[in-house]
């Protein structure tokens, strides 16, 4: 049972049930959205917001049944397209609480140039991108993000396409907030997703979502606890990245080139070792290229938490400053004066 939590300056209390709408979920048994939909409606009595002022806002795919779910504002929108709903909502009512739920079919395909613009401005919203590395919707095809070699519907003698690293285009795109985190693990993507939120601009959160139909296990060995030591690197700020089963394993950097030691056994103190640090662009895409198959050799963990976060001009606050100077400027608009236009004609 959720403990209620009070926001002081609207007097009201909420829980988690009071964000669970009277929808049934429509998700396969055992799909990692229902664990990611738990996570969210746990937060959000935190969060401080009312829930009118509360926006989830979709595109295409399993994971954008969301909206449904959830006992806020909503809109299930269209294919890859929910970035410039989500833009327009936020220059209209910035006071807005928004939230962009999309898989990686959605934002990384039809979507793509949509992702990267709402990136690059710095729309101030916080985008889940559920990555479960497949089509799931539509059946099982394989998705901008599945590995080589796997096999599909509509690869059936394996993917030869090289896959998206969704955290190294949204590092392209100049994104303010980058993280990685996954649907089993609860408490940790609790508290991405209260980071994310806690950021003014866009945060981008990719989450690592098994599909138990189409693409079962693909993120096993980030998950069962017989690998997961070996090969999850949580990122923690001002923290060393140690792993391994006893923690015997570390990452240093020789200048900019990365390198796993068994740092007690080097004598190493945790001084010596790479010290995460969030604010760090040049060391973030360090991190975000640990991204090889597990099955290769001299691999490096895969870097789960928050890769880099910077503060910037958030869009729509620019875009409503222009539009206050204008007015003072030149006055109030005449919009049936600008219909008209200055200039007409006769046709005959």
């Amino acid at each position: 049972m959720s403990t209620p939590v009070t926001n002081t300056e609207n007097k009201i209390q909420y829980t988690a049930k009071d964000f669970t709408s009277d929808q049934e979920v429509k998700w396969c048994p055992g799909c990692g959205d229902y664990s990611i939909l738990k996570q969210v409606q746990t937060i959000l009595p935190q969060i401080g917001v009312p829930r009118e002022n509360i926006v989830f806002i979709s595109g295409i795919g399993c994971s954008s049944r969301f909206p449904y779910y959830m006992n806020t504002y909503g809109m299930h929108s269209i294919h890859g397209r929910a970035p410039a709903f989500v833009t327009g909502l936020r220059i209209a009512n910035p006071e807005l609480n928004v939230w962009l739920i999309t898989g990686d079919g959605d934002a990384l395909s039809i979507g793509g140039n949509h992702l990267i613009h709402i990136l690059r401005r710095n729309v101030n919203t916080n985008i889940l991108l559920f990555n479960n590395e497949i089509y799931g919707l539509t059946k099982g095809q394989y998705s901008p993000t599945s590995p080589e070699g796997l096999k599909t519907k509509s690869s059936p003698y394996g993917v030869v396409d090289h896959p998206f690293n969704p955290v190294r285009l949204a590092m392209g795109a100049e994104a303010t907030f980058i993280a990685r985190t996954v649907d089993r693990d609860p408490k940790f993507l609790r508290e991405i997703l209260l980071e994310a939120n806690n950021h003014k601009g866009s945060s981008f959160v990719e989450i690592y979502q098994n599909c138990i139909v189409f693409n079962d296990k693909a993120f096993e060995v980030y998950t069962d606890k017989t690998t997961k030591k070996k090969e999850v690197l949580m990122m923690k700020h001002g923290e060393p990245l140690i792993f391994g089963e006893d923690d015997e394993k570390a990452v240093v950097l020789d200048g900019y080139t990365p390198r796993i030691v068994e740092w007690e056994k080097e004598g190493l103190s945790k001084d010596d070792l790479w010290i995460h640090d969030m604010f760090d662009k040049y060391k973030a895409n360090i991190l975000i290229d640990f991204f090889d198959d597990p099955k290769t050799p001299h691999h490096f963990p895969r870097p789960f938490g928050i890769f880099y976060k910077k503060e910037r001009a958030v869009y729509e606050e620019m875009v409503n400053k222009q539009v206050e100077e204008v007015k003072k400027q030149f006055g109030e608009g005449d919009l049936q004066k600008l219909l008209k236009g200055e200039h007409t004609w006769t046709v005959e």
